[in-house]
């Protein structure tokens, strides 16, 4: 007769844990031993001092290698934190994220060389390229070799490029970078100007006056004299005059007349139905 168990009974299993316990100590001990039989992988910055890793974390920018540079620059600043390489190193470190499409490293670095070192000669530069990296923001590969409308973007990153130039201008007047600052600047501003156009117009031809009313509003009051106004103007007079306002749509009309005598064919986008693109 046969002694044996049925594999389904209780003395069974507790027969059988014993043997299924070594099986996974064994398990274990040949993966941890395993680990010891792996090539060791050897930092080859391990012996390097501080000046050669900043010229091979340099060089690495000059290649264009940049993904190397900040990670050279990081272990620089890491490994000599009180060197004097280690605000130089910053600062294109930020820059070699830039170049990397790492904006929120970029921009982080510039803000703890601001916040670090505002007294720094260089500090200016900070400001310059915190703006630049959030005017490039969201372009991808196409917007460094078209140069898309930044208009045709959201106007956060666009914003907070007007803001750390306009911080760069008001603190370093004279930097070398002013004048482009003031450039971008001038550019940003009719950019937004012509986001709220268009959105402005977006919200007319759907027949949402009231809302396009506030969006050509917003950007005649916080963009004046930018060159999208006299378009804004031309919604308002036309959304006035949808929402059966004569007195509005009037006044509006005799303010586009004064500041834009030549805009027979302003109006002409009514005649087009929203949905037809050609």
């Amino acid at each position: 007769m046969s002694l044996a168990l049925p594999m389904n009974s209780p003395n069974a299993r507790r027969a059988g844990a014993p043997r299924s316990g070594w099986m996974w100590l064994l398990a274990l001990a040949l993966l941890l031993g395993g680990c010891q039989w792996l090539p060791e992988v050897k930092d080859e910055t391990a012996d390097w001092n501080a000046d050669r890793m900043y010229k091979e974390a340099h060089e690495a920018v000059i290649e264009g290698n940049y993904t190397r540079a900040v990670k050279l620059f990081e272990t620089l600043e890491s490994r000599f934190p009180y060197g004097r390489f280690a605000q130089q190193a910053m600062l294109e470190s930020a820059y070699a994220s830039y170049r990397a499409g790492e904006t929120a490293a970029a921009v982080a670095s510039c803000d703890r060389f601001i916040r670090t070192y505002p007294n720094h000669p260089s500090v200016d530069y900070a400001y310059y390229l915190k703006g630049l990296v959030h005017f490039r923001e969201d372009q991808g590969l196409l917007g460094y070799v078209y140069e898309l409308d930044l208009s045709e973007r959201e106007p956060k990153a666009m914003r907070e490029s007007f803001a750390a130039f306009k911080e760069l201008v008001a603190k370093f007047p004279d930097s070398r970078y002013a004048e482009d600052a003031k450039d971008r600047m001038r550019y940003l501003t009719n950019s937004l100007a012509l986001y709220e156009v268009k959105v402005a117009r977006y919200y007319y031809n759907r027949g949402a006056y009231v809302a396009a009313i506030n969006r050509a509003q917003t950007a005649i009051v916080n963009f004046p004299r930018t060159p999208a106004s006299e378009e804004a103007l031309g919604i308002l007079v036309a959304s006035y005059d949808k929402l059966g306002l004569p007195q509005q749509s009037a006044d509006a009309r005799r303010v586009l007349d004064q500041t834009y005598p030549k805009n027979d064919e302003l109006l002409q986008f009514q005649a087009k139905p929203w949905w037809k693109f050609w």
